[in-house]
């Protein structure tokens, strides 16, 4: 699980419209298929009663979530209102989020966040989380991967960042295995949910960097 960019670590700039009219680095919404996963964009659709809204309700109860990526989801008028925040970014093309489903059942396995932090320069932030159910099985950092090949793919995105607290290791294992390099430490960055300000590593990946290796999905 990672966090987002500290509002001080860079400035969102504005990206003009081409000639056209389009907006440039735009994110529009897609479905990625993993194979045992799917990537479905988040909107207001989930905010019917079912298992997805349960499950980001339950979602914002986890202690790691809690503690780590704390979600303003904690009953469903919450829940609600979370879900037309990532509509509206899908509409404006300024952010990626992107739920993970099991392929099979429709579970909630996570959710990956992609959002500009400085369109016109290409710049990125990539972003996620797993409740229990989508731990330890491989499927979030998939699908990380996933979201990065796309965003450089069809939003001309430059570079892509990850930032997570220092002492959430298995962010940066998942880091490491997408292919982000360790770039240095933010000191006391970002203010988690415990309330206190944590130092965070800072990885990154070039739109010219190689893919990493490929993990194969269990059987």
């Amino acid at each position: 699980m990672s966090t987002p960019a500290p509002a001080s670590a860079h400035a969102p700039a504005s990206a003009s419209a081409s000639p056209d009219g389009a907006e440039p680095r735009t994110f529009r919404r897609t479905t990625l298929d993993l194979g045992d996963a799917v990537l479905r964009p988040w909107g207001r659709a989930d905010a019917e009663p079912g298992a997805l809204l349960d499950g980001l309700v339950a979602a914002a109860a986890d202690p790691l979530i809690a503690l780590w990526n704390p979600l303003p989801t904690r009953d469903p008028a919450a829940a609600l209102t979370w879900l037309a925040a990532r509509e509206d970014s899908w509409d404006k093309g300024t952010a990626a989020p992107f739920a993970v489903l099991d392929a099979t059942d429709g579970a909630l396995l996570g959710c990956v966040n992609l959002r500009w932090t400085d369109r016109a320069d290409g710049l990125a932030m990539i972003g996620y989380w797993a409740p229990p159910a989508g731990r330890g099985r491989g499927v979030i950092g998939r699908a990380t991967r996933a979201v990065t090949a796309w965003g450089f793919r069809t939003a001309e995105a430059r570079r892509i960042e990850v930032a997570h607290a220092v002492g959430n290791e298995a962010s940066c294992r998942l880091a490491l295995k997408c292919g982000y390099l360790p770039e240095g430490t933010l000191r006391a960055s970002y203010r988690f949910g415990d309330g206190t300000y944590h130092d965070e590593h800072l990885h990154a990946r070039l739109a010219t960097d190689p893919e990493p290796a490929p993990v194969p999905a269990p059987r």
